[in-house]
């Protein structure tokens, strides 16, 4: 590809490398460092002039300042006479902060359109907390989609899938789960929760059958883990034979990893939107799918102006 330029912030710089790789490019220059104030300092270390340039940048780890950074690395390239500027973010910050709740602001859509929107010309991201995040905007968004890779992992890693029954720990999460339930044609069961405040599951109650099934979790994200770790208790309580949880975004903040050291799950699989190298050297339940073709692949088909519909029901070869 011509006239293409990839650079990574500092969030994730593996999975960059990955699709760097994937890609047959290598990565921009560009050297970040933080002055003893702690001001974030961007220098761009080569020409982008006419170049169609993609930033990558999870909203993980430091969240603030990654996300300043990259509005400062987004900013360095356009007034650089970029032709375009993409913002791939696969894991999308404060995404779980999307409507006003009581007396909280919405500043996922601050953060949407008012920042990163405002400043880049197109974002690529992975399964948005809610889809509805993408009206935020006023600039092409593309979120893609984890599933394709998640149903692959099923039936090459779950000897007993067919077997198995997807679980939503949430309401919220139904679609998600029933998409995954109909293209295995297996069944689906929701858990609804109540919660006394964020963060913390007050009570529990399972809707579906999964006496002598494996039962899948499926999610976009996980924080703490109590959810998910309450839920499998759940599950096995009601019969499960086994339990899996699936999920994009690996967040596993505070307690979260003694939490699934000490559940009762198989495996707690994520993709690598966050970095998960630290995390399993601490929990041998965490494995990984890598995501970087499916991010590849849409920057191929960005960049050559092609549909990326594809994505959404095929994992790239």
């Amino acid at each position: 590809m011509t006239n293409i330029v990839l650079f990574s912030g500092s969030s994730h710089q593996d999975l960059s490398q990955r699709v760097a790789d994937r890609l047959g490019l290598e990565l921009g220059k560009v050297v970040t460092k933080k002055f003893s104030n702690q001001e974030t300092s961007v220098e761009i270390g080569e020409s982008v002039r006419g170049e169609d340039v993609y930033i990558i940048q999870s909203g993980c780890g430091e969240i603030n300042d990654n996300l300043m950074e990259l509005l400062i690395m987004i900013n360095a390239c356009k007034i650089a006479s970029s032709s375009r500027v993409t913002a791939m973010i696969p894991c999308f910050p404060y995404a779980r902060q999307d409507k006003k709740d009581k007396s909280c602001s919405n500043f996922c859509k601050t953060c949407g359109q008012y920042a990163v929107g405002g400043w880049a010309d197109h974002i690529i991201t992975m399964d948005l907390h809610a889809s509805q995040i993408q009206g935020f905007f006023d600039i092409p968004v593309d979120n893609l989609y984890a599933e394709p890779a998640v149903l692959q992992w099923i039936r090459e890693n779950i000897a007993e899938w067919k077997n198995c029954i997807t679980v939503s720990p949430d309401a919220g999460g139904a679609k998600r789960v029933t998409s995954i339930a109909d293209r295995l044609n297996v069944e689906f069961a929701l858990i609804h929760k109540e919660r006394k405040k964020a963060n913390e599951v007050d009570r529990m109650v399972l809707v579906g059958d999964v006496k002598d099934l494996v039962a899948i979790l499926v999610d976009d994200m996980a924080d703490t883990c109590g959810t998910i770790c309450h839920a499998a208790d759940k599950l096995l309580s009601a019969g499960a034979t086994k339990v899996y949880a699936i999920l994009t975004h690996g967040i596993f903040s505070g307690p979260a990893i003694s939490r699934i050291n000490n559940a009762a799950f198989e495996a707690v699989v994520v993709t690598n939107t966050i970095p998960q190298e630290d995390k399993m050297k601490h929990c041998t339940k965490i494995q990984v799918i890598d995501i970087s073709m499916i991010l590849a692949e849409a920057i191929r088909r960005t960049h050559n102006g092609e549909s990326v519909s594809y994505l959404f029901s095929h994992v790239p070869l």
